[in-house]
């Protein structure tokens, strides 16, 4: 009769080790789940936070090289919003225009008289929509989308200042 007992006890005893260690293996399971969502939701808004503030950065160090009397400007240009930048070198004029075509932030670098037009453009890096406006000496940034932002730029050069 000592022996059956003792039978079920190491039974009993097995049993439990063999669910304390299937807990033990869905705990780390669910573990390892879970972190692996949080992951992609940091990386997924990592990513967005990356492209709207990027952008932003670079258009904001853009205006500050121009940052000269007559040298920023906003234009529309077949329904764009352009942010147009101009310079003068060895006597020539140039222009930069930053805007939103075709699903991305683009830049293009040309002579004033060149003739090349939005489709020219460089893209910069893939965005949902820009957008320029200017007030005075105010100029207003917009990106558009989940990471979009906004950023306000003082222009400290403007012709008046020279006049």
């Amino acid at each position: 009769m000592q022996q059956k007992a003792q039978g079920k006890g190491q039974i009993a005893g097995t049993l439990f080790t063999m669910l304390l260690f299937l807990v033990f293996v869905l705990c780390a399971l669910f573990t390892v789940l879970t972190g692996g969502k949080v992951y992609e939701n940091i990386s997924s808004r990592m990513a967005d936070n990356y492209t709207g503030s990027v952008a932003l950065q670079y258009i904001a160090n853009k205006v500050r090289q121009s940052d000269q009397a007559g040298g920023l400007s906003v234009r529309e240009i077949d329904g764009t919003s352009v942010l147009e930048m101009r310079q003068v070198l060895d006597g020539d004029e140039y222009l930069s225009w930053i805007y939103y075509y075709d699903g991305s932030i683009r830049e293009l670098f040309t002579s004033a008289d060149s003739g090349l037009g939005l489709s020219d453009g460089i893209g910069i890096m893939e965005c949902e929509g820009l957008s320029f406006s200017q007030e005075g000496r105010l100029l207003r940034v917009e990106t558009a989308g989940e990471g979009g932002g906004r950023l306000m730029l003082a222009i400290r050069s403007t012709e008046e200042d020279y006049e």
